[in-house]
């Protein structure tokens, strides 16, 4: 498996976004992603593959891109499709199937097709769950950053808290994540974005 270098991963992003500002938002969420999820990283014990952990973060968010229109405003209505429409884009520039999952199985704590059906989501039937280490840490670190307007930096408690209103099912696996990984240090990672911690 071939993994994309930074530089590489940078490139990807800046071919694929419709604006300076998308680039900036997009981008730098990512970024930020994996500021959290090295912090993470450096307190396991387990044998975890660094490099596609950073690769997964710097491109989970990549299909975001697509949900821009002519005028810079971002399509929340089809936001549940972002990783889709990742997996698609890192298809397309022939990036392995590894990679490309980093896309499809981060939102929220996994969708499964249970959620796509009884939720009438605009998603093809099927389960879009995080499997390997890596990709559970991946989708484990997007869950303190969020890109509103204007982006904040999440506590786990908020996350929590918010994952809540999706089901019990939902909430119990972010509290095995946190069992599992741990919690990161946000404080000085907000502060030197200038990024709110709610």
């Amino acid at each position: 498996m071939s993994i994309p270098s930074t530089a590489a991963i940078r490139a990807l992003h800046e071919r694929h976004a419709p604006s300076p500002e998308a680039l900036e938002l997009v981008y730098t969420h990512c970024e930020i992603v994996w500021k959290i999820a090295e912090q993470l990283l450096d307190g396991m014990a387990e044998d975890v593959d660094r490099d596609l952990v950073r690769a997964g973060c710097l491109l989970h968010d990549i299909g975001v891109y697509r949900l821009f229109d002519a005028t810079g405003r971002l399509d929340h209505g089809n936001y549940i499709r972002h990783g889709l429409l990742g997996h698609e884009i890192l298809q397309a520039e022939g990036l392995s199937e590894e990679v490309c999952r980093f896309c499809s199985c981060h939102t929220g704590v996994g969708l499964t097709r249970h959620d796509i059906v009884s939720q009438q989501l605009p998603l093809p039937v099927g389960d879009y769950v995080a499997v390997t280490r890596e990709e559970q840490l991946v989708m484990y670190a997007d869950k303190f950053h969020s890109k509103s307007r204007p982006p904040v930096f999440l506590s786990a408690d908020t996350y929590a808290a918010r994952i809540k209103r999706f089901g019990d099912d939902k909430a119990d696996a972010f509290t095995g994540l946190r069992k599992t990984f741990g919690e990161p240090e946000l404080t000085l990672l907000a502060a030197s974005y200038g990024h709110a911690l709610t």
